[in-house]
């Protein structure tokens, strides 16, 4: 653990030293503020619901922009070779990476709270969804991110990181709105490997095993499957 903590320290400096973490966290926030804002106003709802419900389409495109850097960069820079030679394995360096990642979000996310507070100052809140959805976001960021750092090892290009953890996360987003193509024999199936529904089950306060465990299962194979690249790698 204290060399995954060591690679998280340096990680989470990391993402406050480049323009592109700050370019995120400006669109992230404009978007979010948008959709947040136009039910406020236009409907005149005193809710978190549209925020929590765009957030897994917006997280799909975010979230793979957060970790493109991760791996790619180092291996551009052949910074990744001396990384190997630290007396340090490699699932830490995948978990202290995933984790320097998600803690970031997580401060990203942090900025909208205010958007719960403004909403109860001037209507009646319920704050059970609003706890819900902010814990199911940080489930859903932390399987995005893991999807992001696998994405991140497969190749040096971080536009290339960017577009296949991109795709993997819109894909795995937009399984539930793509049910009426698949065979019914299979539906079950298809039907529980889509991210928005276990996000939309835990923003309305609904804790589940099953929303838990494929989140946590996502998670675990992704951060599997990019401690296996990297030994491939080398």
């Amino acid at each position: 653990m204290s060399g995954a903590l060591t690679v998280f320290r340096k990680e989470l400096r990391g993402f406050f030293f480049s323009p592109i973490a700050y370019i995120v966290i400006t669109t992230f926030l404009l978007l979010s503020g948008w959709f947040f804002f136009s039910t406020f106003f236009l409907y005149n709802q005193a809710e978190l619901r549209n925020f929590f419900g765009q957030l897994p389409i917006i997280f799909a495109f975010i979230v793979p922009a957060v970790t493109m850097r991760l791996f790619s960069e180092e291996l551009n820079s052949g910074s990744f070779e001396l990384l190997s030679t630290l007396p340090i394995t490699d699932s830490s360096i995948v978990i202290g990476k995933f984790l320097a990642a998600l803690i970031f979000i997580a401060l990203m996310l942090l900025p909208t709270i205010a958007y719960a507070f403004s909403a109860a100052l001037l209507g009646d809140l319920d704050w059970g969804p609003v706890f819900g959805g902010y814990f199911g976001a940080l489930l859903l960021a932390g399987a995005y991110a893991g999807i992001g750092l696998f994405a991140s090892s497969l190749t040096k290009n971080q536009i290339v990181a960017f577009i296949i953890g991109m795709a993997i996360c819109f894909m795995l987003t937009i399984f539930d709105r793509m049910l009426f193509f698949v065979p019914e024999s299979v539906l079950a199936v298809f039907a529980y490997l889509g991210s928005t529904t276990h996000f939309q089950n835990i923003s309305r306060g609904i804790i589940d095993t099953r929303d838990l465990l494929y989140f946590f299962s996502i998670i675990f194979l992704a951060l599997y499957a990019t401690t296996f690249v990297l030994k491939e790698k080398k």
